[in-house]
């Protein structure tokens, strides 16, 4: 199974195996992906899928240091590396559209860029700054109606020019606490126009977001990321939240997008999804649907034969192993990563991980 091709929307992927989406923070000039970036993707493009780095629409949406935009002519041009280079080795790789809303500190920004947020609520913690080290979280301008709009237009047009660059699709970044999930999470959420105060309003901006990137590059060109019940940036589970998300299934699976993809952070310390829930998404859902969250072969193998999921996603066993597919296959033992060079600009512990002899 897990080596089995699939369809995608207009694509036939090669395996059952993507590559999670994971911030790197590479894009050193203007935010744009360079050769460095394009060379990463290429060396994994033997997954079925790639999922890029969060990648935001707008310069408001940059929260972190040397994350990539796709809006600007310089990213465009980027990220038309990056495709060129994935679909030389065959390869197909979706970008993750991710606008980091309150997750921000604006020294981060591009000038004349604000943080937004549903609300002015405060996010507790820091976040680092290059030169500066780490600094608390800047305080976030609540969107008036008209600028949630605004928004909702960013990120179609970063859609447009996501496909204008070669990539052949988007993922709409609802999880881990950023813009989109910052609306669809009742904790956060503390509005009471009609993007708040109802399970409703708080999915209006994920699917209006969904709706309109769709009419725009085509639905099967669409796929989103969920996290209900995860704890990062201060969101966590509300009451009412698997209602809440079975209903934004529903819709979602009605605009006929690729593919919804559902990560659990258990593996890493937060509350599990609860399989029932997981279930209840899958059910509600009839295109392609995408779990995440510590597998290993094993595990993903298992999944699919059970028919929990069509893909299984990972994240970090791709960072240390270009090769994860071979691996996989061959049955062989993967390396292991280093944390330190997460985030760290350059090629080292980046693109100097070997593939096995």
């Amino acid at each position: 199974m897990l080596f089995d091709p699939i369809k995608l929307g207009p694509l036939t992927l090669k395996n059952r195996i993507a590559m999670a989406p994971m911030t790197r923070s590479r894009a050193v000039e203007q935010n744009a992906p360079n050769a460095l970036v394009a060379e990463y993707y290429a060396q994994r493009a033997s997954a079925g899928l790639l999922i890029t780095e969060g990648t935001s629409p707008s310069p408001d949406g940059i929260g972190y240091a040397r994350i990539p935009g796709v809006y600007s002519d310089a990213q465009v041009a980027g990220w038309k590396l990056v495709a060129d280079a994935v679909h030389a080795k065959g390869g197909a790789i979706f970008v993750q559209r991710m606008h980091t809303g309150r997750v921000s500190a604006a020294a981060n920004l591009p000038k004349g860029a604000r943080v937004v947020s549903p609300t002015d609520v405060l996010l507790p913690g820091e976040m680092y700054v290059d030169g500066a080290g780490m600094v608390p979280h800047s305080q976030p301008h609540a969107l008036t109606d008209a600028e949630v709009e605004a928004v909702i237009e960013e990120y179609v047009h970063a859609a447009k020019r996501a496909r204008e660059a070669g990539l052949d699709g988007v993922e709409i970044h609802g999880a881990n606490g950023y813009l989109v999930e910052q609306f669809l999470n009742a904790n956060v959420n503390t509005r009471t126009d009609r993007w708040g105060g109802s399970a409703e309003n708080r999915n209006r901006f994920a699917l209006e977001i969904a709706k309109r990137t769709a009419a725009a590059i085509g639905a099967d060109r669409v796929g989103i990321r969920l996290s209900p019940y995860g704890v990062f940036n201060h969101t966590g589970g509300f009451e009412g939240v698997d209602a809440q998300y079975e209903a934004l299934v529903r819709e979602l699976s009605a605009l006929k997008i690729a593919y919804v993809h559902v990560l659990d952070h258990s593996a890493m310390g937060a509350p599990p999804v609860p399989a029932s829930l997981k279930q209840s998404l899958r059910a509600a859902f009839e295109g392609v649907f995408i779990l995440a969250g510590g597998f290993d072969a094993t595990t993903a193998e298992q999944a699919l034969a059970e028919k929990r999921a069509d893909l299984v996603a990972f994240g970090r066993p791709f960072i240390a192993n270009p090769d994860l597919v071979e691996r996989f296959r061959a049955g062989r033992a993967l390396a292991a990563p280093d944390p330190s060079t997460f985030y760290t600009p350059g090629p080292k512990g980046y693109t100097d991980y070997p593939a096995a002899e």
